[in-house]
C-alpha cells in the first residue's frame, strides 16, 4: 500500500520542503530477531543526511522514531538482511565524531571550573564604581597630606603609598576598603627585637641624638621612639582636619586597642568608603634583621636576582602593639614588607610574559579571591561565632604566597585547571588549619595562627571541607 505521510507538525507551512516530503517508512521485523529493519539502504543516508542538516526533527524523533533499528546494548547496526553489520559496540558512522550526551545523574567534569569562572566574574569591580572609589580617596589623601606637613614639623617629610588588596588588584566585590601608609624618612635606628615578638616586633631605638632634633619630643629616657605618642599626635591632626574640612562627608572611626591604623570613613550615595591611614617609618642602609633569614624564599618561583633586589629595598615599621599573653606591650613597632607584598603579587609570574597579552594566563590571583571570598562568606553566614573574626585577608595572602613557592611553575596554574589549582590551594591552607601553623612569609619565626586557638581552626577547617564536598552552596547563595 502507500507509504503513510510524516505527522501534520512537519506538514506546517514553514517546515523546511526535505521534511514534508519525507515518508515515514514501515518497520519490518526481522528474521534474526535484531529488530526492526529499515528496507533500503537509499532511505538510510537520506534519513541521516535529514538528521544532520536539522538536528531539531532528530531531536524530535525524527528518523530514530520510525527508521533508526530498536537494538540492545550489546547488538550491532542492523543490514537489510537482518544481521549487524558492524558487530557489538560498534558506532553508527554518523556518530562516530558526535559528542557523548551527558548523563542527567552526573554534572561533566569541567563544570565546576566553568562554575567557578562565573563566581569570579560577580566578584570584579565596576569600572564605573571603581573610578568613583578613588577619585575620592585620592582627593582625600590630597588634602590631607599637606596639612598633616604643615601641622607638625616631625611630620614635614611623610610621603602617601597605596598598599592593601585594592592596589594589589586582588580586591574583591566592591571597591570600598583602601589602605594608605604615610611613610616618613627615619633615623638611624638600632632595633632591638622584642621577646613576645616572634621576630616581628622590635622597639626603636636611635643610635645618635643630637641636641635639635624633630624626634625629640618623641624619644624616652633610654632614646627609644614611643610608637603611641607618635600615633596620638597624627591622630589628633586627622580629626582636627576632618572636623573642619567641607569638600566631603567624612568621619574618623574610635581607636581601637593594638590597631595601627587611623580610619576614616567617607559616606557617598552608593557605598562607604573605608580608608585606613597608617603611619610608618622608613629604614634605609640597613640590613634585615636575623628574624628574616630563611624568609622570602622566592629563587625557583621569582629568581634570584628578584630576590636581591627586594632585599635591597627598605623595611617599614608600623606602630603596632605585641602582645604578651593578654597583655599588650606598648611602644613595639611591627615589620611591614607591604610594598614588597604589592609587587609581587603585580608580578607574580616565574616567566616575565604570565597573564600579558601575548603569555599565558593563571590563576594564581584567582585563587587568592576565591579564597577571600570563602572566609568572607563563612564570616557573613555564622558572625564571630567559633573565633572567626580571628581570621582575616593576611591570613590567605600569606597562604598564597607559600602556595606560589610550594608551586612555582607557571604551568602548575594555568587558567584552564582553575579547579584543581583552587582545590590544591585549599588543601595547602587546610593542612595549615589543622596543625594550626602559618608561617609568615618573610620571617619564618612568626606564626600567623599563633594567637588562634585549636577550636577555632577546626571548626572553619570543617567548614571548608563541607564546601568542598558539596561544591560549595555558600558561594550558590550568594549568587
Amino acid at each position: 500500500g502507500a507509504l503513510p505521510r510524516r505527522p501534520e507538525r512537519y506538514n506546517a507551512p514553514g517546515t523546511p520542503r526535505a521534511l514534508r516530503a519525507a515518508p515515514q517508512a514501515p518497520r519490518l521485523a526481522s528474521s534474526a530477531g535484531c529488530g526492526p529493519m529499515v528496507p533500503s539502504p537509499a532511505s538510510q543516508f537520506s534519513h541521516a543526511r535529514l538528521r544532520r542538516n536539522f538536528p531539531e526533527w532528530a531531536r524530535d524523533g525524527g528518523g530514530a522514531s520510525c527508521l533508526a533499528p530498536a537494538r540492545g546494548p550489546q547488538q550491532g547496526r542492523a543490514g537489510p538482511w537482518g544481521t549487524g553489520a558492524r558487530g557489538p559496540g560498534k558506532p553508527r558512522r554518523r556518530d562516530r565524531h558526535r559528542a557523548p550526551l551527558a548523563s542527567p545523574l552526573r554534572a561533566p567534569a569541567c563544570i565546576g571550573a566553568r562554575w567557578l569562572r562565573d563566581v569570579l566574574k560577580t566578584l570584579s569591580l565596576g569600572r564605573a564604581d571603581t573610578s568613583e572609589a578613588s577619585g575620592l580617596v585620592n582627593q582625600l589623601i590630597n588634602t590631607l597630606v599637606p596639612v598633616i606637613k604643615a601641622q607638625e614639623s616631625t611630620f614635614s617629610s611623610i610621603e602617601s603609598l597605596g598598599t592593601g588588596s585594592y592596589y594589589e588588584h586582588v580586591k574583591i566585590s566592591a571597591p570600598n576598603e583602601f589602605d594608605i601608609m604615610l611613610t616618613m624618612p627615619a633615623p638611624r635606628v638600632k632595633l632591638e627585637p622584642c621577646e613576645q615578638g616572634s621576630g616581628a616586633f622590635f622597639y626603636a631605638r636611635l643610635k645618635r641624638n643630637p641636641k635639635r632634633y624633630y624626634l625629640n619630643k618623641y624619644l624616652s629616657e633610654d632614646k627609644t621612639l614611643e610608637a603611641c605618642k607618635m600615633l596620638s599626635a597624627l591622630r589628633k591632626i586627622i580629626k582636627e582636619f576632618v572636623k573642619n574640612t567641607s569638600e566631603m562627608k567624612v568621619t574618623v572611626d574610635k581607636k581601637k586597642v593594638g590597631s595601627p591604623a587611623i580610619t576614616l570613613r567617607i559616606g557617598t550615595l552608593q557605598q562607604e568608603i573605608s580608608v585606613d591611614i597608617i603611619l610608618a617609618l622608613e629604614v634605609r642602609s640597613q640590613s634585615w634583621p636575623a628574624s628574616t633569614q630563611g624568609g622570602l624564599n622566592i629563587k625557583k618561583w621569582l629568581g634570584a636576582k628578584v630576590k636581591q633586589e627586594y632585599k635591597w629595598k627598605p623595611l617599614y615599621l608600623v606602630p603596632k602593639h605585641a602582645k604578651d599573653g593578654r597583655m599588650l606591650k606598648e611602644d613595639t613597632w611591627r615589620l611591614s614588607f607591604s610594598h614588597i607584598e604589592k609587587d609581587m603579587i603585580k608580578n607574580h609570574g616565574n616567566t616575565k610574559t604570565c597573564c600579558e597579552s601575548e603569555g599565558r594566563k593563571c590563576c594564581r590571583k584567582d585563587c587568592l579571591k576565591l579564597l577571600k571570598h570563602l572566609l568572607d562568606q563563612l564570616k557573613t553566614k555564622h558572625g564571630n561565632k567559633r573565633g572567626l573574626d580571628k581570621f582575616c585577608s593576611y591570613h590567605a595572602k600569606t597562604a598564597f604566597f607559600q602556595a606560589c613557592v610550594l608551586w612555582p611553575d607557571d604551568k602548575e596554574w594555568l587558567f584552564t585547571d582553575l579547579e584543581s589549582c583552587f582545590q590544591k590551594f585549599l588543601d595547602y591552607f587546610l593542612d595549615c588549619l589543622n596543625k594550626v601553623y602559618l608561617p609568615h612569609f618573610f620571617i619564618p619565626t612568626y606564626n600567623l595562627f599563633g594567637l588562634i586557638d585549636k577550636a577555632s581552626s577546626e571548626f572553619l577547617s570543617k567548614e571548608i571541607k563541607y564546601e568542598i564536598n558539596n561544591r560549595f552552596p555558600i558561594f550558590k547563595l550568594q549568587n
